[in-house]
């Protein structure tokens, strides 16, 4: 039987932890109970569309899921050329993800090549040089010292080959260490999100192909105050029942999205010949209660990037109208 390894990074296991870790293990179990039958090779391609657009647009990529989706689809799109480029290495090092170790330090170097080649000159290297990590101009944190990353990603990954703990924790505190030490000079963000899924998926498959970015994207400013306290507080437990509780929200949202599927397909059916103005739609589907239908109906519809408002900006416009996407299209 192996030694722990030594190195063991601070944080403790709150009744909250222990709560979150039940409640995910059994809709895990429900997830994975319906394996193939509910993660079809369209749907999985679509969770990871929707992993990569929200990952990208944490770091300031502005491009929308359609956008993403018609990159990816070899169309033109109105985004830079980092952003686009940013879509197709995003691609690429998620669809490679199934093959990594969550342990091996050369996989992990290879996956940065791949997220940053054409972003940067030393993609797939660790940083040579000292970074920080400035909001609004301020310094909130300074990464160690470049000379120290091949020491401290090294303890880091003898910690995850032989820790006890579970691997939802572990994939959490993880996440929390790899962005303490910052190991590389960009790419640091979407490289932890990327490794918590490479974790995930070797304890249960079936997790590469959920969505949690978007769980992420949706909140946040509180990752970043996860992050910001876990620094202040010296260990990573509020960062571990943030990850937890975002994992568990994106878990509940892909299983409730199973039960609104007929209602959003029939959004979707009712929009084919044309976009509609919310009560031309609500009359296409028959139904007269305007809360309910913003509930079950068009909210679900937008949230899941099929349709989409022709005015983005001005979303109570008198002259408001509702169309699919080109992810919507596909549907």
């Amino acid at each position: 039987m192996s030694k722990e390894a030594s190195y063991r990074p601070p944080y403790e296991i709150t009744p909250s932890i222990l709560t979150l870790v039940a409640e995910i293990a059994g809709a895990v179990g429900r997830f994975t109970a319906l394996g193939d039958k509910s993660l079809t090779p369209k749907l999985r391609r679509e969770n990871l569309l929707r992993s990569i657009q929200a990952s990208l647009a944490i770091e300031n990529n502005t491009l929308t899921l359609t956008e993403v989706t018609a990159v990816l689809n070899g169309r033109r799109v109105a985004g830079s050329a980092r952003e686009i480029q940013e879509v197709k290495n995003a691609f690429a090092a998620y669809e490679a993800l199934e093959g990594w170790s969550p342990t091996s330090t050369d996989e992990l170097l290879a996956a940065h090549k791949l997220m940053m080649t054409g972003l940067m000159d030393d993609a797939g290297h660790f940083r040579s040089g000292s970074v920080g990590v400035f909001k609004g101009g301020q310094l909130v944190h300074m990464a160690p010292p470049a000379k120290r990353i091949p020491f401290l990603m090294g303890d880091l990954m003898a910690w995850l080959a032989e820790t006890k703990e579970h691997p939802l924790v572990a994939s959490s505190l993880f996440h929390y260490e790899f962005e303490f030490i910052h190991p590389f000079s960009d790419g640091n963000g979407r490289m932890g999100r990327l490794w918590q899924t490479v974790i995930l998926k070797a304890w249960k498959p079936p997790l590469a192909y959920l969505p949690v970015e978007t769980v992420i994207k949706e909140n946040q400013s509180d990752y970043y105050a996860a992050l910001a306290q876990a620094d202040k507080e010296a260990k990573a437990t509020i960062f571990i029942e943030f990850m937890l509780q975002s994992l568990l929200n994106a878990l509940n949202a892909d299983q409730v999205s199973d039960q609104v599927t007929d209602q959003v397909r029939s959004v979707i059916k009712a929009l084919r010949k044309g976009p509609l103005r919310a009560a031309d739609l609500m009359a296409a589907l028959g139904l007269s209660h305007r809360p309910t239908f913003r509930k079950n109906y068009l909210d679900p519809a937008l949230k899941s990037g099929w349709v989409e408002r022709t005015e983005p900006d001005s979303p109570k416009s008198p002259t408001q109208k509702y169309r699919l996407t080109d992810f919507g299209r596909e549907k």
